[in-house]
């Protein structure tokens, strides 16, 4: 039997401008299912609601993608009551591309997209214990020179099985997005 080729370890010096950030694709909808599921943290909602996700809400979210794989998600939407209020639902990261800043590249550029459509404000929920999704959102929010007001949102008793509180982060307001200009002087 022949040897292997071993496979290369992604860098871990930061963050690969060759993975895409992009809005899904009815396509994205299996992957996102599977980087829920593979997480290991998230609720999974069911295969089929990542799929509609992808059609009704692609505008709100981004599909992080290395080649032509999906590595990474952020799902959202605004909130019907709050138009300048962009909801994160869920963040997932491909086991192999943690730890390069992936989950705050896709923030930002969500975060951007959002604010040039009007958005004004970030909302998430956060179990208490979950230090990662906590030192992401704080960090998006001093990235934009943005307070963090943090209050409770779901007890346990808000839910059918087991589930710890979900404390809601509303980050906000936004500066005003600054347009950019062309070489011709143009705003772009």
């Amino acid at each position: 039997m022949a040897a292997q080729p071993l496979q290369s370890p992604p860098d871990r010096s930061g963050p690969d401008p060759a993975i895409r950030l992009e809005e899904p694709r009815l396509t994205d909808g299996p992957e996102m299912w599977r980087l829920a599921r593979d997480s290991q943290v998230l609720d999974v909602n069911s295969p089929y609601s990542y799929v509609l996700w992808c059609r009704d809400f692609a505008g709100t979210s981004v599909v992080a993608r290395d080649g032509s794989a999906a590595c990474g998600f952020i799902t959202g939407y605004t909130r019907p009551n709050r138009p300048d209020t962009l909801f994160v639902w869920q963040v997932a990261v491909d086991h192999t591309y943690r730890g390069l800043g992936l989950a705050r590249r896709m923030l930002d550029g969500l975060g951007d997209r959002m604010a040039a459509r009007g958005c004004r404000y970030l909302e998430a929920t956060v179990t208490p214990d979950n230090t990662a999704s906590t030192r992401m959102f704080e960090s998006f929010a001093r990235g934009r020179g943005c307070a963090v007001a943090r209050s409770p949102l779901f007890t346990p008793e808000h839910f059918p099985e087991g589930h710890d509180p979900e404390v809601l982060f509303r980050i906000g307001p936004f500066p005003p997005a600054t347009p950019s200009v062309a070489p011709d002087g143009k705003a772009v």
